[in-house]
């Protein structure tokens, strides 16, 4: 290669890395413009957002409510008596302080937003506009209010139970769904959620949806006594409740259960207190399931028809919170941590709401048909727990258990 050719190509490779060095600073440049007008707000304070005090839903609208009791408890899913003590539990852990440049929410407020976006499962952006509350303050209002009701709720109306709570509970189940010596109902339920981020399938359940599991044990008057919020929508029921706090204290028998006793009008022998459970669970000394569907004779059909009545006081109360605060029963559209903290308000809510307002959840009897049953494949169990079932089913069909109508309901 002469002098001249080696010349025209150095310059050329010369003038390409120039090329290349102006259009990556070019690109640079128009990614940090573009930085900068993402980061530009257009408005200190939105103009919609501005007149909250005089055209949002809680200025406008709430005042009117106090004059109609039976709105007020349609819009807020509770009375006006309720709201006020409600409020005065949560008040201190959810106001804020004015600052020189803003008012702060009222605690009224913030407390009402987030019992509209559980009782109807409204997006945050409709809330936005009903509110005039920007769409980022109003997610963390909510996810602050959750988190307050269930620290503040939790210890009075949700407590750990006693054994005098369970013995309490004995009693409602023998008289509302005759079946003694039960103290609670277990199920689980799953709360549909939108896939998080980075999750892969751990939340994606056999119905084909994202979702996170909330297990439950619930009493006769449909309260709930103990939960577990927040595993993942693959597990099964069984499995969620075995590794559950609740499920481990309850196999391993350490959950201050009463002692055992005899049936009702009998002499023995003293027989465990149990929660009933469908057939996805695993049979122990404390827990009871029905029998298989196959080969049943009447007394395992009238036994297993007892249970059912008893297993529904779980499914009733996780149809009256879901039809009570609406979330639940769409897609969550929040941070997964954000969906536990809703749940466990919505549980909480639940209970204050049955013992504030009287509710009264007993079921009428006779219920005419049991509930149907699951197709999951029953875990063995052992000789002691099949015969400690054999016994209420004998019992439950013996002249001091049975009940007058269970034949006309096999």
């Amino acid at each position: 290669m002469d002098r001249s050719m080696e010349s025209i190509y150095l310059n050329f490779e010369l003038e390409l890395a120039l090329a290349i060095a102006y259009a990556i600073a070019c690109h640079e440049q128009r990614k940090r413009d573009k930085l900068r007008r993402r980061s530009r707000r257009r408005f200190w304070l939105h103009p919609i957002v501005e007149v909250r005090e005089s055209r949002g839903a809680y200025h406008c609208l709430f005042g009117e409510l106090n004059d109609n009791q039976e709105k007020y408890f349609e819009y807020t899913r509770m009375s006006q008596n309720s709201f006020r003590y409600l409020l005065r539990l949560v008040e201190g852990a959810i106001s804020r302080q004015d600052t020189q440049l803003r008012k702060a929410i009222s605690p009224e407020e913030r407390l009402l937003v987030t019992l509209r976006f559980l009782a109807t499962g409204e997006t945050l952006r409709s809330l936005h506009f009903q509110f005039r509350i920007g769409v980022s303050t109003l997610s963390g209002i909510i996810a602050d209010t959750c988190r307050a009701l269930w620290d503040n709720l939790r210890e009075e109306f949700l407590p750990i139970p006693t054994t005098e709570i369970w013995q309490a509970n004995a009693q409602k189940f023998e008289q509302v769904c005759s079946f003694p010596n039960c103290i609670g109902a277990v199920d689980g339920k799953h709360i549909r959620i939108t896939k998080p981020s980075r999750s892969g399938s751990l939340f994606f359940n056999y119905k084909k949806y994202f979702s996170t599991v909330f297990m439950a044990i619930a009493g006769a008057d449909c309260r709930f006594l103990a939960v577990d919020i927040g595993a993942f929508g693959r597990a099964n029921d069984s499995q969620t409740f075995k590794e559950s706090d609740m499920g481990r204290r309850l196999y391993e028998n350490n959950f201050n259960f009463p002692q055992p006793r005899p049936l009702p009008n009998t002499e023995g022998p003293a027989l465990p207190f149990v929660v009933v459970g469908d057939e996805a669970f695993q049979m122990s000394g404390n827990l009871l399931k029905p029998y298989s569907s196959r080969g049943l004779d009447r007394t395992k059909t009238i036994f297993n028809y007892r249970l059912s009545r008893a297993r529904r006081t779980v499914e009733c109360a996780f149809g009256i919170l879901v039809s009570k605060w609406r979330i639940l029963g769409s897609a969550i559209n929040l941070k997964i941590e954000t969906v536990d903290e809703v749940v466990k308000a919505c549980v909480v809510l639940h209970n204050f709401i049955i013992d504030k307002e009287r509710v009264n959840m007993e079921l009428d009897e006779p219920i005419p048909n049991p509930l149907p049953d699951y197709q999951d494949h029953p875990l063995r169990t052992t000789v002691e727990i099949a015969h400690m079932r054999d016994q209420f089913a004998a019992y439950f069909v013996s002249d001091v258990g049975r009940v007058s109508w269970q034949d006309q309901m096999v």
